[in-house]
Protein backbone atom coordinates (compact mmCIF):
# COMPACT_ATOMS: atom_id res chain seq x y z
CA UNK A 1 0.00 0.00 0.00
CA UNK A 2 1.44 3.77 -1.02
CA UNK A 3 1.95 6.17 0.87
CA UNK A 4 -1.15 9.13 2.03
CA UNK A 5 0.20 12.92 1.69
CA UNK A 6 -2.17 15.32 3.67
CA UNK A 7 -1.63 18.64 4.02
CA UNK A 8 2.66 18.52 2.79
CA UNK A 9 3.19 15.66 5.64
CA UNK A 10 3.41 12.14 4.87
CA UNK A 11 1.87 9.78 6.86
CA UNK A 12 3.02 6.22 7.19
CA UNK A 13 1.10 3.47 5.64
CA UNK A 14 0.38 0.27 7.87
CA UNK A 15 3.40 -1.59 6.89
CA UNK A 16 6.19 0.76 7.78
CA UNK A 17 4.15 1.34 10.95
CA UNK A 18 4.14 -2.60 11.52
CA UNK A 19 7.69 -2.74 10.88
CA UNK A 20 8.19 0.73 13.29
CA UNK A 21 10.33 0.21 16.92
CA UNK A 22 7.79 -0.79 19.01
CA UNK A 23 10.14 1.23 21.64
CA UNK A 24 10.51 4.20 19.34
CA UNK A 25 6.83 4.24 19.35
CA UNK A 26 6.05 4.53 22.64
CA UNK A 27 8.85 7.28 23.51
CA UNK A 28 7.05 9.14 20.21
CA UNK A 29 3.73 8.92 22.11
CA UNK A 30 5.30 10.25 25.56
CA UNK A 31 6.91 12.92 23.70
CA UNK A 32 3.96 13.71 22.02
CA UNK A 33 1.69 13.61 25.77
CA UNK A 34 4.52 16.03 27.10
CA UNK A 35 4.40 18.55 24.23
CA UNK A 36 0.41 17.89 24.66
CA UNK A 37 0.94 18.58 28.35
CA UNK A 38 3.13 21.74 27.74
CA UNK A 39 0.62 23.54 25.61
CA UNK A 40 -2.17 22.63 28.23
CA UNK A 41 -0.21 24.18 30.85
CA UNK A 42 0.87 27.54 28.70
CA UNK A 43 -2.57 27.64 27.70
CA UNK A 44 -4.17 27.46 30.95
CA UNK A 45 -1.11 30.27 32.09
CA UNK A 46 -2.40 32.40 29.21
CA UNK A 47 -6.07 32.19 30.69
CA UNK A 48 -4.78 32.64 33.95
CA UNK A 49 -2.73 35.95 32.20
CA UNK A 50 -6.36 36.99 30.48
CA UNK A 51 -8.30 36.63 33.49
CA UNK A 52 -5.82 38.68 35.06
CA UNK A 53 -5.40 41.57 32.51
CA UNK A 54 -9.24 41.67 32.43
CA UNK A 55 -9.36 42.20 36.23
CA UNK A 56 -6.68 44.87 35.96
CA UNK A 57 -8.42 46.39 32.80
CA UNK A 58 -11.57 46.10 34.48
CA UNK A 59 -9.69 48.27 38.00
CA UNK A 60 -8.27 50.73 35.44
CA UNK A 61 -11.71 51.11 33.78
CA UNK A 62 -13.24 52.16 37.20
CA UNK A 63 -10.02 54.42 38.56
CA UNK A 64 -10.59 56.16 35.62
CA UNK A 65 -14.39 56.00 35.64
CA UNK A 66 -13.88 57.88 39.28
CA UNK A 67 -10.98 59.99 38.89
CA UNK A 68 -13.83 61.12 35.15
CA UNK A 69 -16.21 61.70 38.17
CA UNK A 70 -14.31 63.25 40.54
CA UNK A 71 -13.12 65.79 38.11
CA UNK A 72 -16.19 66.49 36.96
CA UNK A 73 -17.14 66.94 41.12
CA UNK A 74 -14.19 69.05 40.97
CA UNK A 75 -15.39 70.98 37.57
CA UNK A 76 -18.84 71.21 39.01
CA UNK A 77 -17.66 72.54 42.12
CA UNK A 78 -15.01 75.45 40.46
CA UNK A 79 -17.76 76.58 38.49
CA UNK A 80 -19.94 77.09 41.49
CA UNK A 81 -17.14 78.60 42.75
CA UNK A 82 -16.72 81.24 40.07
CA UNK A 83 -20.35 81.45 39.83
CA UNK A 84 -21.13 82.65 43.56
CA UNK A 85 -18.29 84.74 43.75
CA UNK A 86 -19.34 88.34 44.42
CA UNK A 87 -16.80 89.59 42.23
CA UNK A 88 -16.88 89.17 38.13
CA UNK A 89 -14.39 86.90 36.36
CA UNK A 90 -14.37 87.46 32.43
CA UNK A 91 -11.91 85.24 30.27
CA UNK A 92 -10.56 85.89 26.67
CA UNK A 93 -8.32 84.75 24.16
CA UNK A 94 -5.62 86.72 22.89
CA UNK A 95 -7.86 88.27 20.34
CA UNK A 96 -10.16 89.15 22.60
CA UNK A 97 -12.86 86.46 22.35
CA UNK A 98 -15.38 85.41 25.07
CA UNK A 99 -14.17 82.46 26.73
CA UNK A 100 -16.16 82.82 29.56
CA UNK A 101 -18.26 85.27 32.00
CA UNK A 102 -19.33 84.17 35.29
CA UNK A 103 -22.59 85.29 36.69
CA UNK A 104 -21.39 88.32 38.77
CA UNK A 105 -19.42 89.57 35.55
CA UNK A 106 -22.47 88.89 33.25
CA UNK A 107 -24.80 91.44 35.73
CA UNK A 108 -21.75 93.75 35.55
CA UNK A 109 -21.21 93.97 31.87
CA UNK A 110 -25.35 93.69 31.73
CA UNK A 111 -24.95 90.90 29.44
CA UNK A 112 -28.08 89.04 31.72
CA UNK A 113 -30.03 86.31 30.15
CA UNK A 114 -27.54 86.60 26.83
CA UNK A 115 -24.24 83.99 25.95
CA UNK A 116 -21.80 86.60 25.24
CA UNK A 117 -19.44 83.68 24.48
CA UNK A 118 -21.72 81.91 21.62
CA UNK A 119 -24.12 84.28 20.44
CA UNK A 120 -21.09 87.64 20.25
CA UNK A 121 -17.61 85.72 19.74
CA UNK A 122 -15.68 89.02 19.83
CA UNK A 123 -15.43 91.25 22.87
CA UNK A 124 -17.90 94.83 22.40
CA UNK A 125 -15.18 97.66 21.08
CA UNK A 126 -16.07 99.70 24.43
CA UNK A 127 -15.35 97.13 26.41
CA UNK A 128 -12.50 95.89 24.29
CA UNK A 129 -10.54 99.28 24.91
CA UNK A 130 -10.83 98.80 28.48
CA UNK A 131 -9.63 95.44 28.41
CA UNK A 132 -6.37 96.06 26.52
CA UNK A 133 -5.58 99.43 28.57
CA UNK A 134 -5.82 96.70 32.02
CA UNK A 135 -3.77 94.41 29.90
CA UNK A 136 -1.14 97.34 28.85
CA UNK A 137 -1.60 98.74 33.06
CA UNK A 138 0.19 94.89 33.89
CA UNK A 139 -0.78 92.58 37.13
CA UNK A 140 -2.40 93.92 39.65
CA UNK A 141 -3.02 97.31 38.52
CA UNK A 142 -6.43 98.45 38.45
CA UNK A 143 -8.47 100.45 35.71
CA UNK A 144 -12.10 102.64 36.19
CA UNK A 145 -14.57 101.84 33.50
CA UNK A 146 -18.06 103.97 33.87
CA UNK A 147 -21.27 102.84 31.79
CA UNK A 148 -24.42 103.66 31.36
CA UNK A 149 -26.45 106.99 31.76
CA UNK A 150 -25.82 109.33 34.65
CA UNK A 151 -29.16 107.46 37.05
CA UNK A 152 -28.21 104.50 35.84
CA UNK A 153 -24.28 104.60 35.39
CA UNK A 154 -22.45 101.60 37.02
CA UNK A 155 -18.52 102.24 37.83
CA UNK A 156 -16.27 98.82 37.40
CA UNK A 157 -13.01 98.58 38.58
CA UNK A 158 -11.04 96.29 36.35
CA UNK A 159 -7.97 93.96 37.19
CA UNK A 160 -6.01 91.88 34.61
CA UNK A 161 -4.06 88.79 34.98
CA UNK A 162 -3.06 86.09 32.19
CA UNK A 163 -2.58 82.71 32.08
CA UNK A 164 0.54 81.03 30.97
CA UNK A 165 0.60 78.48 28.20
CA UNK A 166 3.36 76.41 26.84
CA UNK A 167 4.77 77.39 23.68
CA UNK A 168 2.45 80.92 23.28
CA UNK A 169 3.94 84.02 24.39
CA UNK A 170 0.98 84.64 25.84
CA UNK A 171 -2.58 82.77 27.19
CA UNK A 172 -5.52 83.67 27.99
CA UNK A 173 -6.18 86.54 29.84
CA UNK A 174 -8.16 86.49 33.33
CA UNK A 175 -10.02 90.15 34.39
CA UNK A 176 -11.47 90.36 37.70
CA UNK A 177 -14.30 93.02 37.69
CA UNK A 178 -14.86 94.86 41.12
CA UNK A 179 -18.54 96.66 41.26
CA UNK A 180 -17.23 100.46 42.53
CA UNK A 181 -20.62 102.05 42.53
CA UNK A 182 -21.67 102.34 45.53
CA UNK A 183 -17.91 102.77 46.91
CA UNK A 184 -17.93 106.19 43.93
CA UNK A 185 -21.23 107.38 45.20
CA UNK A 186 -20.17 107.25 49.18
CA UNK A 187 -17.27 109.06 48.02
CA UNK A 188 -18.78 111.90 46.32
CA UNK A 189 -21.19 111.80 49.43
CA UNK A 190 -18.40 112.46 51.62
CA UNK A 191 -17.42 114.84 49.66
CA UNK A 192 -19.51 116.55 49.60
CA UNK A 193 -20.78 116.68 53.22
CA UNK A 194 -17.07 117.56 53.61
CA UNK A 195 -17.89 120.89 51.31
CA UNK A 196 -20.84 121.80 53.08
CA UNK A 197 -19.99 121.28 56.05
CA UNK A 198 -16.73 123.66 55.31
CA UNK A 199 -19.69 125.99 53.70
CA UNK A 200 -21.82 125.72 56.92
CA UNK A 201 -18.46 126.78 59.20
CA UNK A 202 -17.82 129.48 56.92
CA UNK A 203 -21.52 130.71 56.63
CA UNK A 204 -21.65 130.53 60.07
CA UNK A 205 -18.90 132.61 60.83
CA UNK A 206 -19.94 135.44 58.52
CA UNK A 207 -23.01 135.40 60.01
CA UNK A 208 -21.75 136.30 63.37
CA UNK A 209 -19.75 138.55 62.30
CA UNK A 210 -22.55 140.91 60.17
CA UNK A 211 -24.42 140.41 63.55
CA UNK A 212 -22.98 142.48 65.35
CA UNK A 213 -22.65 145.79 63.24
CA UNK A 214 -26.11 144.92 62.17
CA UNK A 215 -27.26 144.99 66.09
CA UNK A 216 -24.95 148.52 66.06
CA UNK A 217 -26.83 149.91 62.96
CA UNK A 218 -30.47 148.74 64.22
CA UNK A 219 -29.57 150.50 67.83
CA UNK A 220 -28.53 154.04 65.75
CA UNK A 221 -31.85 153.43 63.27
CA UNK A 222 -33.43 153.77 66.33
CA UNK A 223 -32.05 156.37 67.79
CA UNK A 224 -32.47 158.59 64.23
CA UNK A 225 -36.01 157.98 64.32
CA UNK A 226 -36.77 159.16 67.43
CA UNK A 227 -34.47 162.12 67.20
CA UNK A 228 -36.11 162.87 63.68
CA UNK A 229 -40.12 162.12 64.61
CA UNK A 230 -40.99 165.86 63.52
CA UNK A 231 -39.11 165.19 60.04
CA UNK A 232 -41.83 163.14 58.01
CA UNK A 233 -39.31 162.85 55.12
CA UNK A 234 -36.71 162.01 57.14
CA UNK A 235 -38.74 159.16 59.43
CA UNK A 236 -39.40 157.41 55.98
CA UNK A 237 -36.44 157.05 54.93
CA UNK A 238 -34.90 155.41 58.67
CA UNK A 239 -38.16 153.37 58.12
CA UNK A 240 -37.09 152.01 55.22
CA UNK A 241 -33.44 151.76 56.72
CA UNK A 242 -35.23 149.71 59.90
CA UNK A 243 -36.98 147.29 57.26
CA UNK A 244 -33.99 146.82 54.89
CA UNK A 245 -32.09 146.10 58.64
CA UNK A 246 -34.62 143.87 59.94
CA UNK A 247 -34.75 141.76 56.72
CA UNK A 248 -31.06 141.39 56.43
CA UNK A 249 -31.04 140.20 60.15
CA UNK A 250 -33.50 137.75 59.94
CA UNK A 251 -31.92 136.52 56.82
CA UNK A 252 -28.56 136.39 59.46
CA UNK A 253 -30.10 134.41 62.20
CA UNK A 254 -31.56 132.33 59.72
CA UNK A 255 -28.33 131.28 58.65
CA UNK A 256 -27.43 131.19 62.34
CA UNK A 257 -30.21 128.90 63.47
CA UNK A 258 -29.76 126.05 60.31
CA UNK A 259 -26.23 125.71 61.32
CA UNK A 260 -26.36 125.62 64.80
CA UNK A 261 -26.31 122.44 66.94
CA UNK A 262 -27.17 124.03 70.07
CA UNK A 263 -29.85 123.43 72.18
CA UNK A 264 -32.74 125.79 73.02
CA UNK A 265 -32.71 127.70 76.25
CA UNK A 266 -36.31 127.37 77.29
CA UNK A 267 -37.75 130.22 79.72
CA UNK A 268 -41.40 130.33 80.77
CA UNK A 269 -42.64 132.60 78.87
CA UNK A 270 -46.10 134.59 77.42
CA UNK A 271 -47.01 133.78 73.99
CA UNK A 272 -48.86 137.45 73.45
CA UNK A 273 -46.63 139.61 74.63
CA UNK A 274 -43.65 137.95 72.71
CA UNK A 275 -46.03 138.45 69.91
CA UNK A 276 -46.70 142.04 70.05
CA UNK A 277 -43.18 142.63 70.84
CA UNK A 278 -42.50 140.65 67.35
CA UNK A 279 -45.05 142.84 65.30
CA UNK A 280 -44.05 146.11 66.68
CA UNK A 281 -41.11 144.78 65.53
CA UNK A 282 -42.17 143.82 62.15
CA UNK A 283 -43.81 147.17 61.17
CA UNK A 284 -41.39 148.69 58.97
CA UNK A 285 -41.39 146.03 56.83
CA UNK A 286 -45.10 145.65 56.77
CA UNK A 287 -45.03 149.75 55.84
CA UNK A 288 -42.42 149.51 53.53
CA UNK A 289 -44.32 147.80 51.49
CA UNK A 290 -47.72 148.70 52.29
CA UNK A 291 -49.00 146.21 53.96
CA UNK A 292 -50.73 145.94 57.00
CA UNK A 293 -50.28 143.51 60.02
CA UNK A 294 -52.63 143.02 63.30
CA UNK A 295 -52.81 140.51 66.04
CA UNK A 296 -55.94 138.68 67.31
CA UNK A 297 -55.41 137.45 70.42
CA UNK A 298 -57.05 136.65 73.69
CA UNK A 299 -57.02 139.41 76.33
CA UNK A 300 -54.80 137.35 79.08
CA UNK A 301 -51.68 135.34 79.25
CA UNK A 302 -50.70 132.24 77.31
CA UNK A 303 -47.85 130.61 79.05
CA UNK A 304 -45.60 128.58 77.18
CA UNK A 305 -41.66 127.03 78.07
CA UNK A 306 -39.47 127.87 74.88
CA UNK A 307 -36.66 129.67 73.88
CA UNK A 308 -37.93 133.33 73.13
CA UNK A 309 -35.18 134.45 70.44
CA UNK A 310 -35.60 131.20 68.36
CA UNK A 311 -39.34 131.51 68.99
CA UNK A 312 -39.30 134.90 67.56
CA UNK A 313 -37.00 134.02 64.60
CA UNK A 314 -40.22 131.31 63.35
CA UNK A 315 -42.65 134.17 63.76
CA UNK A 316 -40.16 136.45 61.73
CA UNK A 317 -39.70 134.01 58.82
CA UNK A 318 -43.66 133.50 59.08
CA UNK A 319 -44.43 137.26 58.74
CA UNK A 320 -41.80 137.72 56.37
CA UNK A 321 -42.79 134.87 54.06
CA UNK A 322 -46.64 136.27 54.14
CA UNK A 323 -45.04 139.80 53.03
CA UNK A 324 -43.05 138.29 50.31
CA UNK A 325 -46.93 136.94 48.91
CA UNK A 326 -49.23 139.87 49.49
CA UNK A 327 -49.50 143.16 46.69
CA UNK A 328 -49.98 146.14 48.51
CA UNK A 329 -52.74 146.69 50.34
CA UNK A 330 -52.90 143.01 51.60
CA UNK A 331 -53.24 142.49 55.64
CA UNK A 332 -51.32 139.82 57.26
CA UNK A 333 -53.36 138.53 60.46
CA UNK A 334 -51.90 136.50 63.19
CA UNK A 335 -53.85 135.19 65.61
CA UNK A 336 -53.48 132.92 68.79
CA UNK A 337 -56.15 130.28 69.01
CA UNK A 338 -56.24 128.08 72.18
CA UNK A 339 -59.21 125.86 73.63
CA UNK A 340 -60.10 126.63 76.94
CA UNK A 341 -60.95 123.42 78.14
CA UNK A 342 -59.44 121.94 81.35
CA UNK A 343 -57.56 119.40 79.40
CA UNK A 344 -56.15 121.54 76.87
CA UNK A 345 -52.67 121.29 76.34
CA UNK A 346 -51.82 123.10 73.29
CA UNK A 347 -51.80 126.82 71.95
CA UNK A 348 -51.51 127.47 67.99
CA UNK A 349 -50.41 130.63 66.34
CA UNK A 350 -51.67 131.49 62.97
CA UNK A 351 -50.30 133.47 60.08
CA UNK A 352 -52.73 134.26 57.57
CA UNK A 353 -52.19 136.02 54.28
CA UNK A 354 -54.01 137.21 50.88
CA UNK A 355 -51.68 136.58 48.96
CA UNK A 356 -51.99 133.86 45.57
CA UNK A 357 -51.61 130.71 47.74
CA UNK A 358 -49.47 128.07 47.40
CA UNK A 359 -49.82 125.34 43.87
CA UNK A 360 -50.01 121.45 45.31
CA UNK A 361 -46.48 120.70 43.87
CA UNK A 362 -44.77 123.28 45.70
CA UNK A 363 -46.59 122.60 48.88
CA UNK A 364 -44.93 119.43 49.23
CA UNK A 365 -41.37 120.77 49.13
CA UNK A 366 -42.09 124.48 50.99
CA UNK A 367 -39.99 123.18 53.66
CA UNK A 368 -37.09 121.75 52.05
CA UNK A 369 -33.88 123.67 52.84
CA UNK A 370 -32.82 125.34 49.90
CA UNK A 371 -36.34 126.03 48.28
CA UNK A 372 -37.88 129.15 47.09
CA UNK A 373 -40.15 130.55 44.91
CA UNK A 374 -39.07 134.37 45.51
CA UNK A 375 -35.63 135.28 43.04
CA UNK A 376 -32.60 136.42 45.53
CA UNK A 377 -33.85 134.76 48.88
CA UNK A 378 -31.82 131.52 50.10
CA UNK A 379 -34.70 129.81 50.87
CA UNK A 380 -34.07 128.71 54.72
CA UNK A 381 -36.66 130.60 56.67
CA UNK A 382 -39.55 127.79 56.18
CA UNK A 383 -37.07 125.00 57.11
CA UNK A 384 -35.66 127.12 59.95
CA UNK A 385 -39.13 127.59 61.81
CA UNK A 386 -39.78 123.63 61.36
CA UNK A 387 -36.79 122.88 63.15
CA UNK A 388 -37.36 125.11 65.52
CA UNK A 389 -40.46 124.27 66.36
CA UNK A 390 -40.11 121.02 66.36
CA UNK A 391 -37.29 121.48 68.65
CA UNK A 392 -39.61 123.03 71.04
CA UNK A 393 -42.24 120.00 70.72
CA UNK A 394 -44.16 121.18 68.49
CA UNK A 395 -45.32 121.28 65.11
CA UNK A 396 -45.85 123.68 61.75
CA UNK A 397 -48.30 123.06 59.04
CA UNK A 398 -49.68 124.99 56.44
CA UNK A 399 -53.34 124.85 54.78
CA UNK A 400 -53.33 126.73 51.11
CA UNK A 401 -55.87 128.09 48.77
CA UNK A 402 -55.02 129.50 44.97
CA UNK A 403 -56.29 132.66 44.72
CA UNK A 404 -57.17 133.06 48.36
CA UNK A 405 -54.16 132.75 50.52
CA UNK A 406 -52.52 130.49 53.04
CA UNK A 407 -52.33 129.60 56.70
CA UNK A 408 -49.17 128.92 58.31
CA UNK A 409 -50.14 127.31 62.07
CA UNK A 410 -47.59 126.80 64.76
CA UNK A 411 -49.00 124.54 67.77
CA UNK A 412 -46.91 124.59 70.80
CA UNK A 413 -46.85 122.42 74.39
CA UNK A 414 -49.32 125.20 76.73
CA UNK A 415 -47.91 125.35 79.60
CA UNK A 416 -50.43 126.10 82.82
CA UNK A 417 -49.68 128.09 85.98
CA UNK A 418 -46.45 128.54 85.19
CA UNK A 419 -44.84 130.81 87.58
CA UNK A 420 -43.00 133.96 85.67
CA UNK A 421 -43.44 135.10 82.04
CA UNK A 422 -41.08 136.72 79.71
CA UNK A 423 -41.25 140.28 79.71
Amino acid sequence: MSNVTTAGAVTPGPEEIAGLDPTALVQAFETFTQAAGSLENSYALLQAEVARLRQELERKNRDLAGSLAENERMRLYQERILEGLPCGVLVVDPRFRWRYANASARHLLRLDGRAPFRAEPIVPSELRRLLEDAVLAGAGAERVWSQGEAEDSCTLGVTCAILPQDGVSRGDFVFILRDMTQQRRLEKEREFARRMQALAEMTALLAHEIRNPLGSMELFASLIKEATLDEPEVSQWVMHLQAGLRALSATVNNVLHFYSQATPQTVSLDLVRLLSDTIQFLQPLALQRSLGIELASPAREIMVQADPHRLQQVFFNLAINGFRAMSAGGVMTVRVVVDDQADSTWAGIEFEDQGPGISAENLERIFEAGFTTHRGSPGLGLAVCKRLVEQHGGTLTVESILGRGTIFRVNLPRQRGAPGSHR
